[in-house]
């Protein structure tokens, strides 16, 4: 017995919230319906704002769809956005590209942010993931646009986070609208020239010191990853060292390899038992609650003897002693970042002079939790 077409249309939806998007064709025959049948039940869906019809597919609103190696569907359950501070052109059937090289960690917000943004105005995201190969970032590119984007949101898996050696060259060869993503190219290097989204973590780094000062802690430190944010880090926590008058000699901060905890131990007990240090700020969370436990069994108890604050409020909650943490604005950077490259396809299709390049930067907010501590030390 066929199914009633009220049923028919609940399964419909089923699968397009689950996929996020799929072929008119190709959800025909999985019905078990004709394409025509099936074509009238998405009309009647999109006529009541239910789904997206682009391009011979079907769309859940604010769908992500993936295509190229090494790529994922984004999960496409509707969440709440973050208000919009301007009102964006309709982008209805624009297509747009997102590289990133993870889905992980502070992307998966990013990506999502992004996608609701270009889904409120009709769009689709289509996501390639590099996996922090570098070379893949323009094999991804190659897919994306190849398979109909207008546009680029790109975070390039730059190890330090800006391009050396010409690996900004293979973005300004592409010829469409692109946004860096949690990226930036030095002054001078040809990359500085493009519009980007990123988090403002040398703020996010200074607050950090500030809330620790205002605690009364005078020698501090910072126990960080390489990576593509420790400069930024690094450049918030000394200039906020030296405008606090703090102790910067006996605090300077740590820089080391990813997962390489027993010489961040080491380096934060001989900080604490020799250098009088008594506040650090770690990046990530996840790094903090991996090292709790290691110096609390060197019998230095957080935050009694060492005050924490870590760096990305990933997990920082969940930890046994619950991590103040700086908090990046991961949702908003997508969302602005997708904004901005939905504005520059709009000026391209109507033919507008385009506004200036825009660099933006958003700022990252401080959240107390217990690892910080309360009480007024006295040095």
């Amino acid at each position: 017995m066929r199914p009633h077409v009220d049923q028919r249309h609940e399964r419909v939806l089923e699968l397009v919230r689950e996929r996020g998007s799929l072929r008119v064709a190709d959800l025909a025959a999985e019905l078990g319906v004709s394409a025509v049948t099936l074509r009238r039940d998405v009309e009647a869906l999109a006529g009541q704002g239910r789904v997206h019809r682009l391009h011979g597919a079907v769309v859940w609103p604010g769908g992500v769809s993936t295509v190229g190696p090494r790529t994922r569907q984004e999960p496409a359950g509707s969440t709440a956005s973050t208000p919009s501070t301007g009102s964006a052109a309709s982008a209805e059937g624009v297509v747009i590209g997102m590289i990133v090289p993870t889905t992980a960690s502070l992307f998966a917000d990013i990506v999502r942010g992004a996608r609701e943004a270009v889904g409120a105005q009709g769009g689709r995201l289509v996501l390639g993931v590099s996996g922090h190969v570098d070379t893949e970032d323009a094999v991804q590119a190659g897919h994306l646009l190849a398979g109909g984007a207008e546009g680029l949101l790109v975070a390039p898996s730059w190890s330090g986070g800006v391009p050396v050696g010409g690996q900004e060259q293979w973005l300004l060869d592409r010829g469409v609208p692109t946004v860096l993503v949690e990226r930036s190219a030095p002054p001078g290097n040809p990359a500085a020239a493009l519009d980007r989204v990123r988090t403002d973590r040398a703020h996010g780094a200074a607050v950090a010191v500030g809330h620790f000062a205002a605690l009364g802690h005078h020698r501090i430190t910072a126990v960080l990853q390489e990576g593509p944010h420790a400069a930024q880090i690094i450049a918030g926590y000394d200039s906020a060292v030296r405008s606090l008058g703090l102790d910067h000699a006996r605090g300077a901060p740590s820089v080391r390899e990813h997962g390489d905890y027993d010489s961040s131990v080491d380096y934060l007990v001989d900080a604490v038992r020799e250098r009088g240090v008594t506040a650090a700020l770690v990046h990530s969370d996840e790094d903090a609650i991996v090292l709790v436990p290691r110096l609390q069994a060197r019998g230095i108890r957080v935050p009694d003897d060492l005050a924490l604050i870590a760096y990305d409020d990933e997990v920082a909650p969940l930890a046994d002693v619950p991590l103040t943490a700086v908090a990046p604005p991961k949702r908003a950077v997508g969302e602005a970042a997708a904004r901005l490259l939905l504005q520059r396809l709009d000026e391209r299709a109507s033919g507008r002079r385009p506004a200036p390049r825009q660099h933006v930067e958003l700022l990252p907010e401080l959240r107390i939790r217990s690892s910080c501590g309360a009480k007024t030390l006295a040095h």
